[in-house]
């Protein structure tokens, strides 16, 4: 008979002590079966054997990550108890051994491969594959070792744990949040990374530099080499998709990519962004959506974006590619760049909208800030486009008819208009935080006139002769200016113009706007004055022309004139209705002083404003206990909002749910309820948006504290 306690060691069974691990690893809120943990931590394994182990026996753990794992790629790590310390960096220890129960410590290497590994257990030999399927390993920004190591909880909580935030649009002067819900641990997002990583060409190695997986994501979250997450479309066109306005946040795409396999339709930037944080949360890399307003798209490199109007000043589309964007947004990531000299370490701009190839394909990044700060545009990766979207020079072109040709005309060059109030959202409160100085240095100073010249060295400066030319469909824009130093034209002839609106801008009503002309130095002038007011999406491309004027106005001395430039409601009322998306009110305005060569041009953009939704509902409540949230708007506008929608979302208390609420006439209020049981712990947001044929920029979040 043979003796017992040499009979064959088998495993028969192992526990992932989830709850325990996932608290430690701040994997908890994920909503998935499998053990999920962070790179660079010890988690424990409680292994249950048909018999004691013994000093004598043979245990090794291997822990395999993709189709073939192999020791030599480094792919595939042997962890045997005997050795505490495996070649890969993965360390495995034995806490506690009693009875056929053993308690196992393994920390992975802050070096390994992120991704979905497969776990087996050899005993002598035999091998025991757990039947709860395989573990995913994350990016670690808790430990020091790891390249993405962020220093400071709070930052920590807000760049990689919170599920919910809001992006900044409308227009330099005009900021406004949309509230956004990212839900980077909802259910199958996770397995949405996991999918587009291993559809990535991303060597398996690669999959532990953050700088690879971040640039193939701002890729892969884009459509258009590779059968990404998003479609963009910014042709106002939507019928046969989402429209980019409908979206309240990353997890119905992300979900709906992961069961078709197939490009979600449509996206524009700030769903890009969105998305793109999401999944850059969901693999453990801190990450947050950054707004730039007046942003260049700068095709030709050469650090200038070309405008061409008419007399009035009415934005002409199509004739160049270069444009301006109302705004754009993109992300920025935070890791150490070992690949790069010493100093660039940090945020990082990655941007998954796609705008211009890079390698052959749309993606954009990982771009350190402090290479955009100091001109270092040669950097890899995509400094110059980066560089070129926040500090451009905004040349204005006047277009006029000679003879039947079309003749060009250099109005004036704005230094400071393009990369103002760069924004994200607050650390810890749902508040604008201004990161343009982390972008560049203040407009005017010794060292941004020296980062200037730096960046210009790597791009070649071409003569600035109009390019003008039969644009793609990418649209081109006008953008706000009020720069701290006034620029040189109107240093030189002491007019200053200002455009402002006398009352609010509610669709429905007329816009009372006005341009005053200001003179600062003694004299008699007199001005032509032109102005314009055209509706306009937020790339700048020019929906409707809705009115000009044409004055001629003597100033003596200090002095200012108001020129009123009204727009009657019915000037864009059939706009508004015929176009799919939320469009933005540009104002331009010329004066040329008669009897010099001096033109000043200054334009600005302004949106609509619009009634709230208030969202009603406790500011606490219990785990899985019934409440209800109340959705109450009223229409007091001038005008009737046709097929209204109202769309709600709240991460951990319901899934997203569409109400129609038909045509809301003048006067009247809708009210809508749900109730809902919240099924996680601490402070859950609530997003509520309104859409209709006319109107798509309303909506609300209201935070509510889930406790036990």
């Amino acid at each position: 008979m043979s003796n017992y306690s040499g009979s064959d060691l088998k495993v028969t069974g192992i526990d992932f002590l989830k709850s325990q691990n996932t608290l430690l690893h701040h994997t908890d809120e994920y909503n998935i079966e499998n053990l999920v943990v962070r790179r660079g931590q010890p988690f424990l394994l409680q292994l249950s054997f048909s018999r004691e182990l013994k000093a004598t026996d043979k245990l090794s753990l291997r822990f395999g990550i993709g189709e073939k794992p192999m020791k030599t790629r480094g792919t595939l790590m042997s962890l045997s108890v005997k050795r505490e310390q495996d070649l890969s960096g993965w360390q495995i220890s034995i806490v506690k051994n009693s009875g056929k129960e053993c308690l196992l410590s393994v920390t992975s290497s802050p070096r390994a491969p992120v991704g979905r590994y497969i776990l087996n257990v050899k005993t002598g030999t035999n091998i025991y594959q757990p039947p709860n399927g395989p573990m995913y390993l994350l990016f670690n920004p808790w430990c020091k070792d790891d390249v993405v190591f962020l220093d400071d909880e709070a930052q920590r909580k807000e760049y990689v744990l919170n599920d919910t935030g809001c992006i900044y649009v409308g227009s330099a002067y005009r900021i406004y949040d949309k509230p956004w819900n990212f839900g980077q641990f909802e259910e199958f997002v996770l397995d949405a990374c996991m999918y587009l990583l291993d559809n990535s060409k991303l060597k398996l190695s690669n999959r532990s530099d953050p700088v690879s997986v971040s640039r193939v994501m701002s890729a892969l979250v884009n459509a258009n080499d590779d059968r990404g997450v998003l479609m963009g479309n910014w042709s106002g066109i939507y019928k046969n998709g989402t429209s980019p306005l409908d979206w309240i946040g990353s997890v119905a795409i992300l979900q709906q990519y992961y069961k078709t396999k197939k490009p979600v339709c449509y996206g524009q930037c700030w769903v890009f962004a969105g998305v793109l944080t999401t999944v850059m949360r969901c693999l453990g890399i801190p990450s947050r959506c950054v707004s730039n307003f007046n942003s260049a798209h700068d095709t030709e490199e050469n650090l200038t974006v070309d405008i061409y109007m008419d007399e009035y000043g009415r934005i002409k589309n199509g004739i160049s590619f270069d444009s301006v964007w109302n705004f754009h947004v993109w992300n920025d990531v935070w890791m150490k760049r070992t690949d790069l000299p010493e100093g660039f370490d940090g945020w990082q701009a990655i941007d998954s909208t796609p705008q211009e190839q890079s390698g052959g394909i749309f993606q954009c990044g990982p771009c350190p800030l402090k290479a955009v700060r100091e001109g270092d545009v040669y950097l890899p990766f995509d400094g110059k486009f980066v560089y070129a979207e926040v500090n451009a020079d905004k040349v204005y072109w006047m277009v006029k008819k000679v003879n039947g040709k079309d003749k060009y005309i250099k109005v004036n060059t704005e230094t400071q208009d393009i990369g103002v109030n760069i924004s994200t959202k607050a650390v810890g409160q749902d508040k604008r935080e201004d990161i343009t100085a982390q972008y560049k240095f203040p407009e005017g100073s010794k060292e941004e006139r020296k980062a200037m010249q730096r960046a210009l060295s790597f791009i070649r400066p071409s003569g600035l002769t109009p390019r003008a030319r039969i644009s793609s469909t990418m649209p081109m824009a006008g953008a706000v200016s009020q720069p701290a130093v006034p620029c040189e034209a109107v240093l030189k002839s002491g007019v200053h113009l200002e455009i402002t609106n006398k009352e609010a801008l509610y669709p429905g009503n007329p816009l009372e706007l006005v341009i005053t002309v200001k003179t600062s130095t003694p004299g008699t002038r007199t001005i032509n004055l032109a102005g314009s007011c055209q509706l306009q999406s937020y790339t700048g491309k020019v929906e409707a022309d809705l009115g000009c004027v044409k004055e001629t106005i003597k100033l003596e001395g200090k002095s200012e004139m108001q020129v009123p430039l009204k727009i009657a409601a019915d000037a864009y009322m059939k706009t508004l209705s015929s176009v799919e998306d939320e469009v933005l009110i540009h104002i331009t305005a010329i004066a040329e002083v008669q009897g010099t060569d001096y033109k000043l041009t200054k334009d600005t953009t302004m949106r609509f404003e619009y009634p709230p939704i208030t969202i009603q509902m406790p500011e606490t409540a219990k785990l899985n206990k019934e409440f209800t949230c109340a959705f109450i708007f009223k229409n007091n506008l001038n005008m009737s909002l046709d097929n209204c929608k109202l769309l709600v979302e709240g991460l951990g208390i319901f899934k997203m749910s569409t109400f129609d609420e038909g045509d809301v006439k003048p006067g009247r209020i809708i009210k809508s309820e749900i109730i809902c049981t919240p099924t996680r712990l601490g402070e859950k947001k609530i997003i509520a948006k309104l859409i209709s044929t006319q109107i798509k920029g309303i909506s609300a979040a209201k935070a509510i504290t889930i406790t036990e």
